[in-house]
C-alpha cells in the first residue's frame, strides 16, 4: 500500500473482544502494521469480559510500532451488535475515514486487513468483506464445521433471494466500512445480537452502497461460541422478510428506514392496477388535468393517447413532461387562477395527502368541472383486511410506502371516500377494487400474478376487504 496514495487517510482497527484473554495479544501482534497507512488506529473494547481481557489487551503496545492503541471497556455488555455501534461511534466522532472490525478471539487472519482496507480506501467500494465461501471448500479445509458451512449457505442463498443481493456470505464478521457510508446508515436502531450483521448489509442494499468481496482464510480453534445457532438463524431470516415487508410498505422498521432506499412512486402497468386502469379511462384526446402530477408518468401514457396535459405539483417536473405545468401545493387555500376547464380531472393516490381533500374538491367542483368533466380518483383503502388484522394485533405501523404512508394526512375507508365525494356534490360513476400492486413488491412473475389474480377474486366477493 503506498503512502502517496493512502497516507492522509484515518484507518481505524476495531477490535471487538469478549473473554480473549488468551487470544487478544495474539491478535494484535499480528496486525502487519508496515502495510498499513501512517495514520492507523487500534481500537480494543471489551465487552465486559469475564476474565482479563482489558488488562491484557493494553499490554506490549510497543509491539504495534507507531501505531496508537486504545484500549475501552464496556461496564455493562452491550452485546455483539452493542459493541460495534460504539465502534463506529468512535470512528465517527473522531473523523476516522474508515474503520476495519476485526476479532479478538483470532478466528480472522489480522494479515489480511490491508487487502481489505484497500478497496475502500481507494474508493472502489463503500465496504469490503471478508469472505470464507468464495473459494470452494476453503472453509471446510481451515476447519469450520460441517453444520456451519451447510448452514451459512443456506442463509446467504435465502437472503440473497429475499433482499435481491448477491453475495458469497452474509456472516462473515471480517469487514471493513467507509466511516463516510455509516453515517449514512440508522445503524443505531439495529440490534445489539449477532445479527447485528446482517441489519447492516440489508442498510447497505437500501441505500444503494456497493459491497466488495475478498477471499479470506478462517480459523477455528479452541474459542468458545456464543451464538445459539437456532435463534441466530431465526434472527437472521425474520430480519430480512422484515426489511422486505418494510419495502412493500406493509410493515414499518425505523432501521430500513432510508431516505435513499425510495424513489417516488413508478408506475404500475400491464396489470390490475391503479395507474393502469386509470389510464385505460381516459378517453383519447381529451384535456386532462393531472394533480399530484410527480414526474409525469402518467402524463407520458397519456400524451400516446393524445391527451392534452396540465400538471399541477409543489415539485417542478420535466419540462417535456406536460403541455402545461402549474407550480402549486394543493393544499394551499384556494387553486391558482385561470387553470381553466378540463375533459377529465385525474388525482390518483393524492387526496389521501390533502390537509382538506374536501375544500380541494370544492374548488375543483366550482373552477376546473364543465359539463361533462369526468373525475378519475383513487385513494388506499384503510380497511384492507392486512391493515384489520394488524390492529387486532395492536400494530398501526407507518412506513415509506403504501397504505399507512408517513406523509398521508387523512385515511378512507369506501364508505367514507363515497361519502365525502357525495357531501361535494359528486354523482358517483363507478367503483372499483384495485388488487395490492404484487408484482410491483414481489416482481413480475407467475407466482405474483397467481396472487393477483386470488386478490381479484377476493375483490369480487369483498372489495371493502381486499
Amino acid at each position: 500500500m503506498k503512502d502517496d496514495q493512502t497516507g492522509r487517510k484515518r484507518v481505524l482497527i476495531f477490535v471487538v473482544a469478549y473473554n480473549a484473554e488468551t487470544t487478544i495479544q495474539w491478535v494484535l501482534s499480528r496486525i502487519p502494521v508496515e502495510d498499513l497507512p501512517p495514520e492507523t488506529e487500534i481500537l480494543v473494547i471489551d465487552d465486559s469480559s469475564a476474565d482479563r481481557t482489558f488488562e491484557v489487551a493494553g499490554v506490549d503496545g510497543d509491539r504495534l510500532g507507531n501505531l496508537r492503541l486504545t484500549v475501552l471497556s464496556n461496564p455493562e455488555n452491550q452485546g455483539y451488535g452493542g459493541n460495534q455501534k460504539l465502534g463506529y461511534e468512535y470512528a465517527i466522532e473522531h473523523g476516522f475515514d474508515v474503520v476495519a472490525l476485526l476479532h479478538g478471539d483470532g478466528q480472522y487472519a489480522p494479515e489480511k486487513l490491508p487487502d481489505l482496507v484497500r478497496p475502500v480506501l481507494s474508493g472502489e467500494a463503500d465496504a469490503c468483506f471478508g469472505s470464507r465461501m468464495i473459494e470452494k471448500g476453503a472453509a471446510r479445509r481451515s476447519g469450520m464445521p460441517l453444520y456451519k458451512a451447510v448452514g451459512n449457505r443456506v442463509l446467504t442463498a435465502f437472503e440473497n433471494s429475499v433482499l435481491g443481493m448477491a453475495l458469497s456470505e452474509f456472516h462473515s464478521g471480517y469487514r471493513v466500512y467507509a466511516v463516510d457510508a455509516l453515517r449514512r446508515l440508522p445503524f443505531r436502531y439495529n440490534t445489539n445480537e449477532f445479527h447485528f450483521d446482517t441489519d447492516i448489509i440489508i442498510q447497505f442494499g437500501l441505500a444503494g452502497l456497493t459491497i466488495k468481496e475478498i477471499p479470506i482464510p478462517t480459523y477455528y480453534g479452541d474459542e468458545i461460541c456464543y451464538v445459539n445457532g437456532w435463534k441466530y438463524a431465526w434472527d437472521v431470516c425474520v430480519s430480512a422478510l422484515a426489511s422486505r415487508l418494510h419495502r412493500a410498505g406493509i410493515l414499518y422498521q425505523r432501521k430500513f428506514d432510508l431516505e435513499d432506499s425510495f424513489t417516488r412512486y413508478d408506475l404500475k402497468l400491464g396489470y390490475a392496477s391503479s395507474h393502469q386502469w386509470a389510464i385505460d379511462a381516459v378517453p383519447r384526446d381529451s384535456t386532462v388535468l393531472d394533480l399530484a402530477c410527480g414526474p409525469g408518468l402518467v402524463a407520458a401514457e397519456l400524451k400516446k393517447k393524445g391527451c392534452r396535459l396540465t400538471g399541477v405539483d409543489r415539485e417542478q417536473p420535466p419540462e417535456e413532461a406536460f403541455d402545461r405545468f402549474v407550480l402549486h401545493d394543493l393544499n394551499a387555500p384556494a387553486l391558482p387562477p385561470a387553470l381553466g376547464q378540463f375533459d377529465v380531472i385525474v388525482a390518483l393516490d393524492s387526496l389521501e395527502h390533502i390537509r382538506s381533500p374536501e375544500r380541494l374538491l370544492e374548488c375543483l367542483r366550482d373552477q376546473c368541472a364543465g359539463e361533462g368533466t369526468r373525475f378519475i380518483m383513487t385513494t388506499p383503502n384503510i380497511g384492507f383486511v392486512v391493515i384489520r388484522w394488524a390492529l387486532m394485533f395492536g400494530q398501526f405501523n407507518y412506513g415509506r410506502r403504501g397504505i399507512l404512508d408517513l406523509t398521508h394526512c387523512r385515511l378512507f375507508t369506501f364508505s367514507s371516500f363515497i361519502r365525502m365525494l357525495r357531501q361535494e356534490g359528486f354523482k358517483i360513476g363507478r367503483v372499483r377494487g384495485i388488487p395490492a400492486p404484487i408484482p410491483k413488491a414481489l416482481g413480475d412473475h407467475w407466482f405474483s400474478r397467481w396472487l393477483l389474480a386470488l386478490n381479484r377474486a377476493a375483490i369480487a366477493l369483498s372489495k371493502r376487504l381486499f
